[in-house]
C-alpha cells in the first residue's frame, strides 16, 4: 500500500527531480526554496530559518543529506514541511 503524504502517493504521484532542477530551487534564482532530504524534496519557502535560501551553514537547492547527519534537530523537523517531489 502506498504511502500517502501531502495529498501525494509517495510511490505513484509525486515528480522527480534531478539535481540540476533542484538547483534552481535556491531562494535566489527563483522564489521556491526546496531542499532534498533522504531522496524527498521539501519546500521550505515558508520557513523563517530559510530566508534568501540560506539556513545557518546550508544552502537551499541542495541534496542536504549527507550535510544533515550532525544537525541538532531529529528527521521530524521535516513534518513541518510539503514533500513537492523526489531526487533523481
Amino acid at each position: 500500500m502506498p504511502i500517502s503524504m501531502n495529498g501525494f502517493s509517495l510511490q505513484e504521484e509525486l515528480p522527480t527531480y534531478s539535481k540540476s532542477q533542484l538547483a534552481l530551487r535556491n531562494g535566489q534564482d527563483r522564489p521556491e526554496i526546496w531542499i532534498a532530504y533522504r531522496g524527498y524534496i521539501y519546500d521550505v519557502s515558508k520557513s523563517r530559518l530559510w530566508l534568501r535560501g540560506m539556513h545557518y551553514e546550508h544552502w537551499a537547492g541542495q541534496d542536504l543529506t549527507e550535510e544533515l547527519i550532525d544537525a541538532p534537530h531529529t528527521d521530524d523537523v521535516f513534518l513541518r514541511f510539503d514533500v513537492v517531489g523526489t531526487l533523481q
